[in-house]
């Protein structure tokens, strides 16, 4: 019975590590793609878009992208992570050189369907980032006294959004302080 059982797990675990090997450059390559896709999406059209840079933000390791036009940085591409009510919230955050939000993008989420789920798909509450000027308003949800609107019934999925774009912004805040 335990042979026929070690055969079961070294067959299983031989599949397993085939299929592993099978999939796991398409997978890099679509999450690679998912990148490049979000990063465009954030930041304004023309001009030169960096490789990635490795950056702390909101404590978790990240990276960030720059573009660039006539050798002038005029936008940053931020990649913030942080906990919502699912589990994690990846975010891809453009970012002017003035400090001002030009886009959001989703990554990646697990939060409720139909609820949470919103924030990758409600534009009335992912465009009120667009154009955002943190310097001017507070980059916190209503609930909290700040100037964002949560998804309803959603605060905690909402707060984790703009937490992420929050600690974007502070990390370019930080990159432009040490350029």
């Amino acid at each position: 019975m335990s042979v026929c059982l070690t055969l079961v797990c070294l067959v299983c675990s031989a599949l397993l590590a085939g299929v592993y090997a099978i999939t796991a450059d398409p997978i890099a390559k679509a999450e690679s793609e998912a990148i490049k896709s979000s990063v465009a999406k954030v930041l304004p059209q023309g001009g030169e878009i960096s490789e990635s840079r490795p950056l702390e933000v909101g404590g978790q390791a990240s990276e960030y992208y720059t573009m660039s036009d006539g050798g002038n940085v005029v936008a940053y591409a931020v990649k913030s992570s942080v906990v919502g009510f699912g589990g994690p919230l990846v975010l891809m955050v453009g970012v002017t050189a003035d400090g001002q939000v030009f886009n959001t993008a989703v990554l990646s989420h697990n939060e409720t369907p139909g609820l949470g789920a919103k924030c990758a798909s409600d534009a009335s509450f992912t465009d009120q980032f667009k154009g955002f000027d943190a310097g001017s308003k507070s980059l916190s949800v209503k609930k909290d006294g700040g100037d964002v609107d949560a998804i309803t019934a959603s605060t905690i999925t909402s707060r984790a959004y703009t937490l992420a774009v929050r600690n974007a912004v502070e990390a370019v805040g930080r990159i432009k302080g040490g350029e």
